[in-house]
């Protein structure tokens, strides 16, 4: 790792198989900043357990998975750090250190606390461990002193909860531990759902990167079109279309074509999808690649985790050692 970069932590929950909303939300972000930052990319497996305690046997597994999905889009393991959260035991030490200062208050008003209660059915979330869970991230990023933090504009108000609980801390002891950490948003194009809602494993609108061809055929020809177009003689509408949309994701040098013959009653719906299926089936190849290459064994994903954790550890052992002098636990 670089000394003269600074440094970025990311992570993603292990709740199931990686989609197409991961790959333009955040995975070919994390593979540009692997150009300019020290990288530190988790798979955060205690957050997924904090909504998943009811049902935690797939967690392992999705763990294997998330990585080979990660390594099939660029990240490499010799320029950044792949870590399993669990494997380095300072993460929940410095969530505990940090849950003693943060005022609950703090966490309450976070919005996508609320949000998620809304949201995910079937399962009891109404427990410590979810409610604090913005104070987990904020242990995540600032056990390596990372000085910024890839998010989305939905989670600008986990960064900022993290800016102040690292003021409190300095305030209350008098000394400078942690960076403040600033937000990189990411710019990455809104990529909906199947059915035209927002992507989420949850409602079952995912096409996902390991898909077989297949079974994105399959999927893409029932994909939510454009409700006021009702014959193919009939304008289309692409702007609003949500299959065109992703004629603007993932193929933006035949989208204007696309977009036009749409509007002109050429294109219809059916060869709208039909093309579709072919540019999403040859985009997600690599990845059908890399997991061939594998061959279904996880020994190398788990050694390579275990690689990352120790180089994490070595940071994260000097930042706990600082955390609890300053928390009077050991001597200055």
């Amino acid at each position: 790792m670089s000394e003269q970069r600074q440094r970025v932590v990311s992570g993603m929950r292990p709740t199931g198989q990686l989609h197409l909303g991961h790959l333009v939300g955040a995975l070919q972000n994390w593979k540009r900043l692997q150009e300019r930052y020290d990288c530190f990319f988790m798979v955060a497996d205690y957050h997924a357990l904090m909504s998943e305690y009811e049902r935690p046997q797939q967690i392992h597994t999705w763990s294997y998975e998330n990585v080979l999905d990660w390594l099939a889009c660029g990240i490499d393991p010799q320029r950044s750090v792949i870590f399993r959260q669990s494997d380095v035991p300072e993460h929940t030490e410095l969530f505990a250190l940090l849950s003693i200062v943060t005022p609950l208050g703090w966490v309450e008003r976070v919005p996508t606390y609320k949000e998620q209660l809304r949201e995910i059915e079937g399962r009891d979330l109404t427990t410590y461990g979810f409610l604090g869970y913005p104070v987990l991230q904020a242990a995540d990023i600032l056990l390596y002193k990372a000085q910024a933090v890839p998010v989305g504009e939905d989670q600008l108000p986990h960064v900022e909860l993290t800016r102040e609980i690292v003021r409190r801390v300095h305030f209350l002891f008098k000394r400078e531990i942690f960076p403040e950490p600033s937000a990189l948003l990411t710019e990455s194009p809104r990529l909906s759902g199947t059915d035209g809602r927002k992507m989420s494993k949850s409602y079952g609108n995912t096409i996902n990167l390991s898909e077989a061809p297949e079974k994105i055929r399959a999927i893409v020809e029932k994909m939510f079109t454009d409700p006021a177009r009702i014959k193919m003689t009939d304008p289309g509408h692409p702007d609003t279309c949500n299959v065109c949309g992703y004629w603007g994701t993932f193929a933006p040098s035949a989208a204007a074509r696309a977009h036009d013959e749409c509007r002109r009653s050429i294109r219809g719906c059916v060869q709208n999808k039909r093309e579709l299926s072919e540019v999403i089936v040859q985009a997600t190849e690599p990845f059908r690649q890399i997991r061939a290459k594998i061959g279904g064994s996880y020994d190398e994903i788990e050694g390579m985790l275990q690689a990352g954790a120790e180089k994490a550890r070595s940071v994260a052992r000097h930042t706990i050692t600082e955390v609890k002098a300053a928390f009077g636990l050991i001597g200055q």
